[in-house]
């Protein structure tokens, strides 16, 4: 994997060069694009976001395209073909010092000053801040792109003209987190803390008001940004994203845990549903003790999972692993009897896309957009309520207990993600929505010529 870090100052070029569009069969006589992807939080271990950055930029390079993701810390993990511009922060939630307050030797200008403050008074400074920061850059670079992809930044800095046509991609509307995290606040002092943390998605739906469109990933995530966001479904359409089925594959030789559950949990936060998975593998444990949980992410040292495990002593059942790179997952996964998806809620839900390429049978909720993934229960997988610990210990119980359906839901599910989710079609979807927008975009005296005010 290639890295590479000039700063700001401009792209960092990782080695290799895109292979041309009709090796790829996508070409159709048109031009490649040059293209502008931006990620204010492209790290793939800290989400699907980082997921959808890598693997959609890897491509479209193999479409023939030039692409250049610009991000910030923590910065996005990029294959060859791909350049990374480095647009930094100020890195206020790093480890091991989250929350910190930067020396004063590192304030650059008022940008920087007001993502302190907002930081200082509880709020979620970055969408807004990096959005300011790559206006600024898009400006410097003026005509060297075709089309600036934002990755849900939703920012005031990218309303007005940018230089080129913007395509924004909305994953779901951040405040379904937001009422989540709410509904799980105990206290008033807490539920205010949450509204404070999440201001940001107040500015996030009037950005997105006024975009001309919006892609999203599944049809789910089309009617809540719809209805949360007040965006016309119109002016919403969907690209759905997938699994790389090269590296997320079956592979026979890799033994099979008995056992072994595997899901992926990137935060201990009430929207992954985490604790009704830990609750229903103590229910499970009674019947099938052999039964035991790996969680790609970190261990929560507080709150309702540790809580769990603690309460129904699970120590040494469950598994906490972060850090691994994606051939790693790949083989955790392959090796598992079982994957979970326990969400209340996903936008789309990468994990369950990814654990069906394997051939690993799943379980997963009807929370969202996981239904549009997964498939009808019984056929390519097993569904259960959202927020139900009792109905997943029935599947999980169920699955265990039946070679047979293992095999046949594993097989199913393969089969589904092929025919519907990989990223060479996400790719090809989202190209043709480049080329819709710069076809619909405004001649030169017909942009607005003022800069976006960024409002109070």
């Amino acid at each position: 994997m290639a890295t590479g870090g000039s700063g700001p100052a401009g792209p960092v070029t990782l080695p290799g060069t895109p292979a041309p569009a009709a090796a790829y069969g996508g070409g159709h006589g048109e031009r490649p694009l040059r293209i502008a992807l931006l990620t204010y939080k492209g790290n793939p271990f800290c989400g699907g976001q980082g997921v959808y950055v890598r693997q959609l930029s890897r491509e479209l390079a193999r479409l023939g395209h030039t692409v250049e993701v610009i991000g910030a810390q923590p910065y996005p993990v990029l294959d060859e073909g791909v350049a990374l511009t480095e647009l930094p922060s100020l890195d206020l939630y790093r480890q091991p010092d989250p929350f910190r307050t930067p020396g004063r030797g590192e304030y650059r200008d008022w940008v920087d000053m007001l993502e302190v403050a907002t930081m200082w008074t509880g709020g979620f400074p970055e969408p807004l801040t990096f959005s300011l920061r790559a206006r600024r850059h898009l400006a410097a670079r003026r005509g060297e792109f075709d089309v600036v992809h934002d990755n849900q930044t939703l920012g005031y800095g990218l309303l007005g003209d940018l230089g080129a046509p913007l395509v924004t991609t909305v994953h779901h509307p951040i405040t379904v987190d937001r009422q989540l995290d709410l509904d799980a606040a105990t206290t008033r002092r807490a539920r205010a803390s949450v509204r404070r943390w999440y201001g940001f998605t107040r500015m996030q739906g009037r950005v997105a008001r006024r975009l001309p469109s919006v892609l999203t990933v599944s049809g789910s995530s089309r009617q809540e940004i719809s209805d949360r966001l007040g965006v016309r479904q119109d002016r919403i359409h969907v690209v759905h994203i997938g699994a790389d089925t090269g590296l997320f594959s079956p592979d026979s030789s890799v033994p099979e845990v008995p056992g072994r559950i595997v899901t992926t949990s990137s935060a201990d936060v009430p929207l992954k549903g985490l604790v009704h998975l830990v609750e229903a593998l103590a229910k499970v444990r009674t019947e099938v003790p052999e039964a035991h949980l790996v969680v790609v992410g970190k261990r929560p040292e507080e709150g309702p999972v540790a809580d769990a495990l603690a309460r129904y002593g699970l120590g040494p059942s469950v598994e906490f692993v972060k850090g691994i790179s994606d051939a790693e997952l790949a083989g955790l996964v392959r090796g598992s009897q079982i994957a979970c998806v326990p969400s209340l809620y996903e936008g789309f839900s990468l994990p369950a896309a990814e654990a069906m390429a394997t051939g690993t049978p799943l379980v997963a909720t009807t929370g969202g957009a996981i239904p549009e993934v997964a498939g009808r229960d019984g056929e390519t997988c097993l569904a259960v309520p959202p927020g139900d610990a009792g109905a997943l210990a029935t599947a999980l119980g169920r699955l265990l207990a039946d070679p047979g359906l293992r095999a046949r839901l594993g097989a199913a599910g393969r089969e589904r993600v092929l025919r519907n989710f990989t990223w060479e079609q996400a790719a090809r979807g989202t190209a043709a929505h480049y080329r819709a927008a710069m076809a619909g975009r405004p001649r030169a005296a017909e942009r607005p010529r003022r800069a976006a005010r960024v409002p109070n």
